[in-house]
């Protein structure tokens, strides 16, 4: 009840978030989370481990048990790989789905799919609650009238990252793991390694949902000519405007974490460098941007006649009203956002859903809404 309760709070507080207008240079607190080695070297490449499970993570491996169901289904395209990061010395477990065919793995673009304020660690994650692996991977069984050849793409997914924004924090957060330096990670040191590892050819793109959908605007806002394709789906741009960084508290109170040890508080350089409306000019030149949202109003994922919530009241009730409240926050966010691309003039490709609330339903709806853009930038037109 006490977790109902903040969410559906954050989600009010989130409704209010005017528009800023200028756009911020990394600042000094930002570039003093990374040593100086990386800034005048780049940051050295994670270190990966194929076919060993991640040590130390037993708790926080709901997943694992799909990604044995699809092994055992014929899916050998899917598996756990872990990253040493050297900015975060910690391993991450990551889920890597190739293309099902063989012949579509090597020289293939990387879509990185980040998941939402748990980081996957628990069931609310894009192998437990979509049909990713699948759709997007491929699938070969006629017998069943499912044969695809997904998107041609290697999927790498971070499996950890709770609460974090998956941003870099300018202090640790014990809570959380200790140092906190995923923005790094996930642009710097995983590429590096993990697209030579795959023969990928260097097409990317990057896509989030709820938290995430903030980090994947971010990302390509803090590392311009990055990514070919970003999606954002029910996310907020805005961080520090309005009431917003109420917002951002509540997300990270959720993990024992304050703004405090992640970027100084609501009103520093590094929280209005970390906000992707104040920086939307920031977006001009990139290429293939969908963003989406529902209204809150329910859907059909939300009645209790829906396959996912399977006639259980108590499920229906909580995705309509607490759900519904986020995501209308939400959808105000990317309104503003939309307001703010549009004045400037920045090509996005927004899908506004009449209905829907904050869960997984509209969220496997998006990989085929965000399919014609992503396929627009993974395989360019020749």
């Amino acid at each position: 009840m006490k977790r109902s309760i903040r969410r559906i709070a954050a989600a009010v507080l989130a409704t209010a978030a005017p528009i800023g207008a200028t756009a911020l240079a990394a600042p000094a607190a930002q570039a003093s989370a990374i040593s100086a080695a990386e800034q005048a070297h780049g940051a050295a490449p994670a270190t990966l481990t194929f076919g060993q499970p991640t040590p130390g993570i037993e708790g926080k491996d709901r997943w694992r048990g799909r990604l044995e169901e699809f092994r055992k289904a014929g899916f050998d395209n899917v598996q756990e790989v872990w990253a040493h990061s050297p900015a975060m010395n910690r391993d991450i477990p990551l889920v890597v789905i190739q293309p099902k065919k063989p012949e579509l793995r090597d020289n293939a673009p990387t879509l990185y799919l980040l998941n939402g304020a748990d980081g996957g660690e628990g069931r609310a994650n894009w192998i437990n609650q979509t049909d990713v692996v699948q759709y997007y991977g491929g699938n070969d069984n006629p017998a069943a009238g499912e044969v695809s050849d997904g998107i041609g793409a290697n999927i790498v997914m971070p499996m950890a990252g709770a609460f974090s924004y998956y941003s870099d924090w300018i202090q640790d957060a014990p809570s959380l793991g200790g140092k906190q330096a995923w923005e790094t990670f996930m642009t710097k040191e995983l590429p590096q390694a993990i697209e030579p590892a795959l023969k990928a050819n260097g097409n990317r793109a990057i896509a989030g949902m709820s938290m995430s959908a903030t980090s994947s605007l971010l990302y390509a806002e803090h590392n311009p000519g990055t990514y070919d394709a970003v999606g954002s789906f029910s996310g907020c741009a805005a961080t520090t405007t309005g009431l917003a960084p109420s917002f951002v508290e509540l997300t990270l109170n959720r993990g024992g974490a304050t703004p405090a040890q992640m970027w100084g508080g609501p009103n520093t350089d590094t929280a209005r460098y970390n906000d992707a409306l104040l920086n939307a000019e920031k977006l001009r030149g990139q290429p293939n941007i969908y963003v989406s949202n529902g209204t809150g109003i329910a859907g059909e994922y939300d009645w209790p006649t829906s396959p996912r919530i399977n006639g259980n009241l108590s499920a229906s009730g909580q995705v309509i009203v607490e759900g519904g409240v986020i995501e209308a926050g939400t959808n105000t966010c990317t309104h503003d956002l939309a307001n703010r691309t549009n004045s400037l003039g920045i090509p996005v490709t927004y899908n506004f859903r009449p209905l829907g609330t904050h869960q997984w339903g509209y969220w496997q709806q998006d990989l085929r809404s965000f399919q014609p853009v992503l396929m627009a930038g993974l395989h360019p037109a020749k």
